[in-house]
């Protein structure tokens, strides 16, 4: 380690002291639910909120129909909203930004939280994991397209 390293807190730490719980939570114990936003895909919890006491949420999401329509423009009411796509593809629009935004297998994106947003496309065959801070939070729809939204 560098001599310019410090911890941020007095360790290492016995287990009985860790400041997140030792936990796994394996496949076949966290079943996929159709009990999210969204008819057309399945849900499956990874646990962080209940390990983090709630600071971070993360769900693997996978596509079960076809994209029949687009979300609509809304927001989210976090601190940090993360999408990393396992499988196929998702398309965004964002307010300020003047691009689709479209995310492949392999890619991730920090999605700029509080930001009006509207996912516009996707495969059929999408899957993604998403982190979100805080675990759980509030979804807030807004007339769209947003008149503040950069237009191509």
């Amino acid at each position: 380690m560098s001599e310019a390293a410090h911890p941020s807190y007095e360790g290492p730490l016995d287990l009985s002291s860790a400041l997140s719980p030792y936990r796994l939570l394996a496949f076949r114990e966290a079943d996929f639910t159709c009990e999210g936003p969204r008819a057309d895909a399945q849900y499956r919890d990874l646990g962080l909120d209940q390990a983090t006491g709630g600071r971070i949420g993360a769900k693997h999401i996978r596509a079960i129909k076809p994209f029949a329509q687009e979300t609509g423009w809304h927001w989210h009411d976090m601190t940090g909203h993360f999408v990393y796509v396992l499988k196929g593809w998702i398309s965004f629009r964002f307010q300020g930004v003047a691009d689709t935004v479209t995310v492949h297998a392999g890619d991730s994106l920090s999605q700029p939280a509080g930001v009006p947003h509207n996912v516009i496309a996707r495969s059929d065959d999408l899957e993604l994991i998403e982190i979100n801070l805080p675990a759980q939070f509030g979804t807030f729809d807004v007339a769209g397209p947003h008149p503040k939204a950069v237009q191509p």
